[in-house]
């Protein structure tokens, strides 16, 4: 109870130190949806230049538009300033964060926490409930489970990629362009379906990452539409588990390099 208090304390004061000066937290929370917005607006622009965009028609692609802009968009408010962790290495900040008495994560989730982020959240999940809304769905108790949980295991997935690539510098420090990369490439790779790549870019991202587990395989299932290339239809319906060894791998990744870690001794 005494650790959560704590925890509780660090996200009320970066909430209250982001919302002091109310006019410029507005315009940020504003400008926060329309980077969101960019995603949708790119995918409809290719779809005004065809009728469909590897073999899928609109309304079908905007469930998965819908899928991987809500997972990327809630692992980026909750996850995503770990890639802050660069900085603090750089610095010897991190030296302050781990004397004490509370875990080195938490704290650096919390010590920048982009409240302002949350209305990428808000119009991500707008998103996410008109296309599926849109798209026809022969629903069941299954597929409403699924439309449940594959947003939330994308967020784990998308958090657990900030969390792997962002522990790099420990013994990288200026290794932030591979992991944005990484992170914000495969955000941009789980927007579109996965039949519009192709060789070895399709293999390593899709299934060597797992990138297509947070929005095409689930988006499948729910569409009760075959793979077009040629895995079977339950794959879809456990998709969603791909977060859970992901997130044990960030996990171990981020507990060697936290060990790995010497203070710059300044």
């Amino acid at each position: 109870m005494g650790l959560g208090r704590a925890y509780l304390a660090l996200l009320r004061g970066q909430a209250r130190s982001q919302a002091a000066y109310r006019t410029s937290f507005v315009v940020e929370l504003v400008a926060n949806v329309f980077i969101t917005a960019w995603d949708v607006v790119l995918v409809l622009v290719l779809f005004g230049v065809s009728g469909e965009l590897g073999g899928f028609a609109l309304r079908e692609a905007m469930v998965m538009v819908g899928l991987s802009s809500f997972a990327f968009a809630a692992a980026d408010v909750t996850v995503g300033n770990i890639e802050r962790v660069r900085t603090y290495v750089r610095t010897g900040l991190l030296d302050a964060v781990l004397v004490r008495p509370l875990r080195p994560l938490p704290q650096l989730l919390l010590a920048d926490l982009p409240v302002r982020k949350v209305s990428r959240i808000v119009f991500s999940t707008a998103v996410l409930l008109l296309a599926l809304a849109a798209a026809d769905i022969a629903w069941t108790p299954a597929r409403v489970a699924l439309a449940v949980v594959a947003p939330l295991a994308g967020t784990v997935f998308f958090g657990s990629v900030f969390v792997a690539t962002a522990s790099v510098a420990f013994w990288w420090i200026d290794s932030g362009e591979i992991a944005n990369a990484v992170t914000y490439g495969g955000r941009e790779f789980a927007t579109y379906p996965v039949t519009v790549y192709g060789g070895w870019f399709r293999a390593v991202f899709a299934y060597g990452m797992g990138f297509a587990f947070v929005a095409y395989y689930p988006a499948l299932a729910l569409l009760g539409r075959t793979d077009p290339l040629g895995l079977p239809d339950w794959v879809g319906w456990v998709a969603p588990a791909v977060a859970l060894p992901v997130l044990i791998a960030a996990a171990a990744v981020w507990r060697v390099g936290i060990r790995h870690y010497r203070s710059t001794g300044s």
